[in-house]
């Protein structure tokens, strides 16, 4: 699996570019607007795009997804369907957050825990992780220890939970119990800021930590 961050929005929120090495068939993962950077993206890494995942509903995460499906023509995958609610919402969350005007949708498919999502020769596994929204899913790459984990968690800190159907408790439940047992090895995507990995959360994170 290769990838590369393309962060977009007046958030630089990270939207990633993920292909298969052998095929050259690529996803890109919370196209959250700025779709002319990520077209961009996509041909400075001469790969096909297939389809765009999504880890959950906030509009800096999908707010180009629309656009980009509408124009290439390409499904909308994800996140969980608890998650429908925020897609109905999208017209107010861009009046209330200063992004351009948003049209609701809803997306092709609907992901669930446990599923997997082919691309190419990679197998992304689906892991719901509830408590940013209730809809949130992480996709982890086993074979070369990568996860995108959206607004679950970052280097340093947890994401927030003070949004409409945010919950801390379940959100620190996803991190310890369905996160962290994936491996201390395992380096994660974050939906803003910079990488880390599991390990070095688990140890020094100061609200999921071993101090926490």
């Amino acid at each position: 699996m290769r990838f590369a961050i393309l962060p977009v929005t007046p958030y630089q929120q990270n939207c990633s570019l993920l292909w298969c090495e052998a095929t050259r068939r690529a996803a890109l993962v919370d196209p959250g607007g700025d779709v002319e950077t990520l077209l961009a993206g996509v041909a400075r890494a001469g790969v096909v795009l297939e389809k765009l995942l999504l880890t959950h509903g906030h509009l800096d995460h999908v707010g180009g997804a629309l656009e980009l499906s509408r124009r290439l023509r390409l499904p909308i995958v994800g996140p969980q369907k608890e998650d429908a609610f925020l897609f109905e919402s999208l017209p107010l969350q861009a009046e209330m957050f200063g992004f351009p005007p948003a049209t609701a949708f809803t997306p092709d498919c609907w992901l669930n825990d446990g599923d997997t999502v082919e691309l190419g020769e990679l197998a992304l596994q689906v892991i719901h992780c509830p408590g940013h929204t209730p809809g949130h899913v992480v996709l982890f790459e086993a074979r070369s220890r990568h996860a995108f984990v959206g607004d679950v968690l970052f280097k340093g800190s947890i994401g927030r939970s003070d949004f409409p159907r945010g919950n801390h408790e379940e959100l620190i439940r996803s991190i310890r119990e369905r996160l962290f047992p994936l491996g201390d090895d395992v380096a994660f995507i974050p939906g803003h800021g910079p990488m880390s990995t599991l390990g070095h959360e688990r140890h020094c994170n100061p609200y999921v930590g071993e101090d926490a």
